[in-house]
């Protein structure tokens, strides 16, 4: 029942922040009650799970329609609810002064429901519709709440995850027709052959949009730039894990053989992002942009750990994903902190924050260096288990993902001079983090601190879904 629960508070709770909440206070009040209601649901699954390790499932009806409503929570997704669940409460506490406030918590609130079911569905059904209508929310919150180019950044997002999300149905239907009808997750057995490519590169479609890979990539600048703090805090958090996750979920049980023959490709494609983005974050003057492209070259470790096929692999892409949510939504708050502060993101307008605003100047320094992968915070280990699993598989032909490495280290601390140091810039008198936001950022950084030190956290509670993830592609090898 606490899976179902997961959907269906946040639902109720959109549903109450349209109808009663019309005035900030109740916004706030609606927003903020029903994502910690769904957190602690969330923390309930997550101590259900590792207390037994085993699948916690839940089926409405035996029979259809209702039997589409299939849910189950393993290894593999709950720390991703998890994560939703943590970045849908700092969501809410991003928008706390917004305009329209009603209609916003809603919105948020709906994604995240949409959001959570993508990662429990244990049916191909149930996950393409929750898949399609995490877009929804996320158009009107980029388009209503956005800034100046907030209406094509909108629509490009949406036509981008569309098409690939058109293509990736029908995949999916080709699986549940060689399922023999049955829309159930792994209820047949893998494809293979030319069928099984060709199924393949049709849920690849969808999923690598979504990570997104170099060069379908383009819409994330745009839509994170644009976006509401709220929205870029949710799209790089947790939107951007649904490809991956989709990869990991659909793609390695039902194509198998496909998976492992094109495992080089996704290889290629993982160490592309990684210099591509590390190199476009080096180059730009905006910080949210920055961030922005920072988010293609973490995600493309993550493409990386998931072709290496191996559990160490497997679980430095389970970690990439954690990791990244909880470092990228700590930075993306910071930013759209000081953006409605000083009216600005450009880096060059900054210097000296550090003395000006100590408290975030603080968070901001840890988050940073989280992104580059300083050992002891949580972007060091995901990366270094990737690096070596990818090693072991490929050689020294990934030696090339180490530029990005060393670019990652270069935009990161420019960011960290430029902003932090340096003589105090005359942007006008401005005050540093309040109550609120320290609410917000506070358990961020503390997680970052604690997954660095601790990975196993993560780690031990996806290692059977992760082992037998790679078992299933070790007997095609």
């Amino acid at each position: 029942m606490e899976l179902l629960l997961l959907i269906v508070v946040p639902l109720l709770g959109a549903l109450a922040a349209a109808v009663l909440g019309r005035t900030l206070p109740r916004a706030r009040l609606a927003g903020l009650l029903t994502t910690g209601a769904t957190l602690i649901l969330a923390v309930r699954v997550w101590s259900l799970y590792a207390a037994s390790g085993e699948v916690l499932e839940f089926t409405l009806s035996d029979g259809p329609p209702l039997s589409v409503l299939r849910l189950a929570a393993d290894g593999l997704a709950v720390p991703l609810v998890m994560l939703t669940a943590l970045l849908s409460v700092i969501a809410v506490l991003a928008s706390w002064n917004i305009a329209r406030p009603a209609a916003h918590v809603s919105l948020l609130l709906a994604l995240e429901a949409a959001v959570i079911t993508v990662f429990l569905a244990a049916d191909l059904v149930l996950l393409y519709v929750a898949w399609e209508a995490v877009l929804i929310p996320m158009f009107f919150l980029i388009g209503v709440w956005g800034h100046e180019n907030r209406r094509y950044a909108a629509m490009k997002f949406f036509i981008y995850t569309f098409v690939g999300s058109a293509l990736m149905l029908i995949g999916l239907i080709a699986l549940i027709v060689a399922q023999g009808g049955d829309t159930a997750m792994g209820s047949g057995g893998a494809l293979t052959g030319t069928q099984g490519d060709i199924v393949y590169w049709l849920l690849a479609a969808g999923f690598l949009v979504k990570v997104p890979v170099v060069p379908l990539h383009t819409w994330l600048p745009d839509a994170h730039v644009e976006a509401p703090t709220a929205g870029s805090v949710m799209l790089a958090g947790v939107l951007l894990k649904m490809g991956a996750y989709g990869m990991a979920r659909v793609s390695i049980p039902a194509v198998p053989e496909a998976f492992t023959t094109y495992a080089p490709v996704l290889a290629a494609l993982g160490v592309v992002g990684i210099v591509y983005g590390a190199a476009m974050a080096l180059g730009q003057s905006d910080l949210k942009r920055l961030v922005a492209y920072s988010s293609v070259a973490h995600m493309g470790f993550v493409l990386l750990g998931l072709a290496s096929g191996s559990e160490l692999g497997l679980s430095g892409a389970m970690l990439g994903m954690v990791s990244h949510g909880i470092v990228s939504g700590l930075l993306f708050f910071l930013v759209g902190a000081l953006q409605d502060r000083a009216h600005t993101r450009d880096m060059s307008a900054f210097g000296g924050l550090g003395q000006e605003l100590p408290r975030w100047a603080t968070v901001f320094v840890v988050a940073s260096l989280a992104s580059l992968g300083l050992p002891g915070l949580s972007g060091f280990p995901g990366e270094f288990a990737t690096v070596l699993a990818s090693f072991e598989r490929w050689g020294w032909w990934l030696a090339v993902a180490g530029v990005g490495i060393v670019l990652a280290a270069a935009y990161s601390l420019r960011a960290v001079r430029t902003v932090v140091h340096g003589e105090p810039r005359d942007i006008g008198p401005m005050r540093d983090l309040g109550v609120y936001e320290l609410a917000a950022v506070v358990p961020l950084v503390v997680l970052t601190a604690i997954l660095g030190i601790w990975p196993r956290l993560v780690t031990d509670l996806s290692a059977a879904t992760l082992a037998a993830l790679s078992a299933v592609l070790g007997t095609v090898d």
